[in-house]
């Protein structure tokens, strides 16, 4: 067998994988890698901080399906990368970080730069592993690549001293492949009883987490509501798994992202088949609310994730496609009697009774009016990012999607920031789709040194900012307290200028302060992003002090704005 250098082993084996984009920022003990990657195929963007590249990365990989790539050396480029490796760890997205690091022969003597990466990503990684002997390199890459796509998908990282990166080793790449990753069905016992919950429920809910998008379920989910006439809510995770304009659509039910006639319906539910979805606290609430009377079937691919929150009165390990096919395929096996369509009714009632308010034409604008904009301005195709703050929760609220993956959110972890380099992440995934950025103005801050690569690789996208120059959830989060404490980021006359900021990066922005004006600077960017090919912003003045609807509970949520 031939003997190649180490790092061309290790580039074979990304390219085999479908690996044609990394994000990072090279150091010198991590050139050996670099210099492999010349030439093979590889489109790499130079990013400004390695937290960017991990949130590309991610962005990435939430598009494709596929694991995304981000590099850095050694030290602190890898610690830059936790956040983005604990954000993919909460929302159980693949990606593969890859760090320099120093000399095996200096890892005890302090060496420059030299960190213990491995302990440090352990607690947010699936695997976090050095690579001590040269030989086991392209192993341990193909081990990455299935570690992180089986099961609950998730990040992994491979430290590479630089010495190991500089030797040789056998390998040949043309008897090479990936390795399986096994598909976890369902025990069949278990599909039989799950079916006869569904059957005998009067007022059956479906609940379709972030695993039903992870596992490509959508198709299956909607042949299955539409078969029983089962209503389908999703979680924030899960949003665009089910279209939502559909009949059976029962909206997203929660104490912040969620509708009103969502919780009404959840509450009013008598079983609840959970596909997906971990129960997290921003979706349940007060678990003795959220529990009541109904029972609870969940479905999850992590053994773990049953019970972790509440027990179940029914558990199934499986991937949540698998469990759906098999579910019809049992419902085929059978004469199930049509649904009465009360529940059905009683869900389009609701809707209809408990709106919230959201063409409002006054000046400061109100931040529903943005969302009404976006629905009607841009088509179901369109990718929209968003991260954390009230901007995420007014989404929630009032943004529709229809199509699986094309709602990408930082649901659990919430870094601030993650908006723009998962922008870039998933344009460069999708170059000829239309990418949506929903961001405030405090997030936007966080990472916007990375404007930078999007202007230098030709990555457009149009960034829709809500301004209240303030920190809003927090401010709302001090109500409570009586207080309005260290949130108000407001100076001179609108605080920063995002307008300047944007030219200083050789992009273009401009501000909107009446809801008129909203329509036609959407239509400007959407011109100015393809004619530029660049990012855009449109920035919104929202009002200073607008709340977003939230409680402690699914039956106290507080609302803030009047009803239609």
């Amino acid at each position: 067998m031939a003997r190649v250098p180490a790092m061309q082993a290790v580039v074979d084996v990304l390219v085999d994988e479908g690996i044609d984009v990394a994000f990072g920022c090279p150091g010198a003990a991590i050139l050996p890698l670099y210099d492999a990657m010349q030439g093979r195929g590889i489109d790499h963007l130079v990013v400004r901080h390695e937290e960017g590249a991990t949130h590309m990365a991610d962005g990435w990989a939430r598009t494709t399906g596929n694991v995304g790539v981000a590099i850095g050396t050694s030290g602190p480029a890898g610690t830059n990368m936790i956040t983005g490796l604990y954000t993919a760890h909460a929302d159980s997205v693949p990606i593969l970080c890859i760090t320099g690091q120093a000399a095996t022969t200096k890892l005890h003597q302090e060496a420059f730069q030299a960190v213990d990466i491995v302990e440090i990503a352990r607690p947010v990684t699936k695997w976090a592993v050095q690579v001590k002997e040269a030989a086991q390199l392209p192993w341990i890459f193909r081990e990455a690549f299935r570690i992180a796509r089986s099961g609950r998908p998730g990040p992994v990282l491979i430290d590479l001293p630089i010495d190991v990166q500089k030797q040789m080793i056998e390998w040949d790449s043309s008897i090479d492949s990936a390795l399986p990753v096994s598909t976890v069905k369902p025990s069949p016992a278990r599909v039989e009883r799950a079916l006869d919950m569904l059957l005998a429920a009067e007022r059956p809910l479906i609940l379709a987490g972030g695993g039903v998008v992870l596992g490509e379920a959508s198709d299956p989910l909607r042949r299955l509501a539409e078969r029983l006439g089962v209503p389908v809510g999703v979680t924030l995770m899960g949003k665009g798994s089910f279209p939502e304009d559909h009949e059976l659509f029962a909206g997203m039910a929660g104490i912040q992202t969620s509708q009103r006639w969502a919780n009404a319906a959840f509450l009013e539910s008598d079983l609840v088949l959970a596909l997906g979805a971990r129960f997290g606290d921003r979706h349940t609430g007060e678990l003795s609310v959220y529990r009541g009377d109904r029972k609870f079937i969940h479905v999850d691919i992590e053994p773990t994730q049953l019970g972790k929150v509440f027990g179940p009165d029914l558990g199934v390990v499986s991937h949540t496609r698998e469990f759906l096919e098999a579910l019809l395929a049992e419902l085929d096996a059978r004469t199930a009697p049509a649904r009465d369509r009360a529940w059905v009714k009683r869900l389009g009632d609701l809707k209809a009774e408990l709106p919230r308010k959201e063409d409002f034409d006054c000046t400061p604008i109100k931040a529903p009016r943005v969302f009404k904009e976006l629905n009607e301005f841009y088509g179901p195709e369109t990718y929209f990012v968003t991260a954390i703050g009230l901007y995420q929760i007014w989404s929630g609220q009032f943004q529709r999607a229809h199509l699986p993956r094309h709602y990408q959110v930082c649901g659990q972890a919430g870094p601030l920031g993650w908006e723009i380099p998962a922008a870039i992440g998933v344009k460069k995934a999708r170059p000829d789709a239309e990418v949506v950025g929903v961001v405030g103005d405090y997030s936007f801050q966080f990472l916007v040194e990375e404007l930078a690569v999007a202007a230098q690789y030709d990555v457009g996208f149009v960034l829709v900012m809500l301004n209240n120059e303030y920190l809003g959830l927090i401010r709302q989060s001090e109500l409570p307290y009586e207080m309005n404490y260290q949130v108000d980021i407001h100076y001179d006359d609108h605080g920063t200028d995002n307008v300047k900021i944007m030219e200083a990066y050789g992009c273009s922005g401009t501000r909107v302060e009446d809801p008129g004006e909203i329509r036609s600077s959407l239509e400007w960017a959407r011109k100015e992003a393809e004619r530029t090919r660049r990012p855009v912003l449109v920035e919104i003045m929202i009002e200073r002090e607008g709340n977003a609807a939230m409680g402690a509970a699914l039956d106290a949520v507080r609302e803030f704005e009047a009803a239609d």
